[in-house]
Order: C-alpha cells, then structure tokens, then sequence
C-alpha cells in the first residue's frame, strides 16, 4: 500500500513540472533549452542524492557487462520529451494525452505478461484487462473528453492534421506511450543492477542531458533568460521542473522491481490526472482556475477503481 501511495505522490508531482517546465520555456525562448535546463537540474539533484545516499559515485562495473538497452532509458525519456512538443500542434491537447497513456499502460502490460526487460512477471488476466481499461475510461473522464463530447465540442484543435497523416500522428502518440514504459522498465531493471534506484536515476538522467545539449547545440539556439514582462520578476518555481523530473525517473526506477512495470505506470497515471485536476481547481503556479466537473471526478474514482482492480484481483 505504501508503494501505491508513494507512486500517486510521485505522478501528482508531475504536472506540476509541466507548468514550472512551461513557464521556463517562455523566459529562455527555446523548448529545447528549456529542456536541457531541467534536466541539468535534475541531474544535479540527483548526483547530490547520490553521494549522500551511496557515499560515491555508482560503479557501473557490473551494468557494463549487461545487455546495451540498460542505458537507453535517458535516451528514450528524450524521445518522449520530444515528442510530445510536436504532437501537440497536430493533435490537441485531448488526444496528445490520451494516446500516449493508451500506450504506456498497454506496453506495461506487455511488458509484465513477458517479462521483458528481466521484469517481474504478472500474466495478462482478465482482471489486469479489466482494471487497464477502467484506468483509460478514467483518463478519458479526467481529461475532461467526456464533457466535451457531450457539449458537442471539437476536440481536435483548427489546423491540426488530417487525413492520413492524422492517423500516422495518433500512432507515434501510442508508440511515444511504449516508449515511456520501456523506459520505466529499463530504468528499473538498472537500478536492480546497480542496487541503487537513484544511481540508475542519475544515469538515466545523465544520458538524456547530454543528448538535450547536442540537440541545443545542433538547432542553435539562443542562450538566455529573459523576463516575460517587464518590470516583472521571473518567478522562483519555473527552476523546479528538473527536480521534480527527477522525483519522477527515481520513482519509477524504484518501483518498477517492486510492484511491476504495468502497475507502476498505472498508478502514477493516476497521480498526474489527480495532480492535473489539482492545478485546475485552485489555479497553482499561475494556472487559469477550472473547478473540477463531476464527469472529472467521476473520471478519477475510474482510475482509482481500474488500479484496485488489477492490485487485489
């Protein structure tokens, strides 16, 4: 139970992140930048957390030895990070969040049933179905989807793709999805190696910093920080975003050995649509206020009930 209750804890933290992460991107211009921004800070977090909690740097002898894809989890958070900036436009905010949780929870599944990535094994029964279905409904209601429908509303913003070209947008949301659970799995099963979740949070993080700077470096841009309006201070939290980056890789790497890939994804979903509602409701870190619909709340208890689901059935 308290693995369930620290995993909601870590997912709520992320949209936080988002926001902090958001607001950064408008003071430095470039996504990439502020990408690169947070991980650095992320990574320093985390090689602080590091010395503290290990007494040194992690010896990587015996993860050398081991297959190649334990080091691809920073890589794979890039890509994920990435994708999402380019989904957006073309999708909508709606479908850029349902597809990729669409994927997550369906490669943790396969991931669980398989056991791939030396993942604790959890067959597909019927119950994990069931529960990973109710946990979609539930993002479907906590997103605010249903309300739209039933309003009659366009969900996919003017301008966004069509045609084939639409389809071929929606399936790399799914696969960006698998990618994010692939790299819950490999950051878990690194952390095994290494007997220490927050060194393989370090290295999964040191990876994806080093790539973000060859991607600044590549596109050029612009190194700077400057305030959105005048005679207005930057405010202090737009820094956090790789703090709470961090909290996020070291929760996963954490649990994934722990609970199993397909729950540790489902119940951190849970926490960032909580987190997501959260924000809205009291309009946290300089969001617009949106009171919670009953459709939302009722999207949550979804969720909660699709996790109970595959946890005591």
């Amino acid at each position: 139970m308290l693995a369930l209750i620290f995993g909601v804890l870590v997912g709520a933290g992320m949209p936080l992140q988002t926001s902090a992460n958001s607001r950064l991107r408008l003071s430095v211009g470039s996504p990439y930048l502020a990408s690169f921004i947070s991980f650095a800070v992320g990574t320093l977090t985390l090689l602080v957390a590091t010395l503290l909690l290990t007494g040194g740097l992690p010896d990587l002898t015996e993860a050398a030895g081991g297959p190649a894809w334990l080091w691809i989890g920073g890589l794979l958070g890039v890509v994920v990070l990435t994708g999402n900036i380019f989904l957006f436009p073309r999708l909508g905010s709606v479908q850029t969040v349902v597809l990729p949780i669409t994927g997550q929870v369906l490669m943790g599944l396969l991931i669980d049933h398989f056991g791939w990535f030396n993942a604790p094994q959890a067959p597909l029964t019927i119950a994990r179905f069931l529960g990973a279905g109710l946990l979609i409904l539930g993002v479907v209601g906590a997103i605010g989807l249903l309300d739209a429908v039933l309003r009659r509303d366009t969900v996919i913003p003017t301008g966004a793709s069509r045609g084939a070209g639409l389809w071929l947008w929606r399936l790399a949301g799914v696969v960006f999805g698998m990618f994010s659970a692939t790299q819950t799995a490999v950051n878990g099963q690194l952390g095994v190696v290494l007997g220490s979740a927050v060194s393989s949070a370090l290295i999964s993080f040191t990876v994806g910093v080093a790539t973000l700077l060859l991607i600044v470096l590549a596109t050029r841009a612009r190194w700077r920080v400057e305030r959105v309006e005048e005679n207005v201070r930057n405010p202090w939290w737009m820094w956090i975003g790789g703090f709470l980056g961090a909290a996020f890789v070291f929760g996963n790497a954490f649990l994934a050995p722990v609970i199993g890939t397909g729950l540790t994804v489902m119940v951190i979903l849970l926490g960032m649509m909580a987190g997501s509602l959260l924000i809205d409701q009291f309009g946290l870190l300089g969001a617009r206020k949106k009171p919670t619909t009953v459709l939302q709340a009722l999207g949550l208890l979804c969720m909660v009930a699709g996790v109970a689901v595959i946890r005591l059935l």
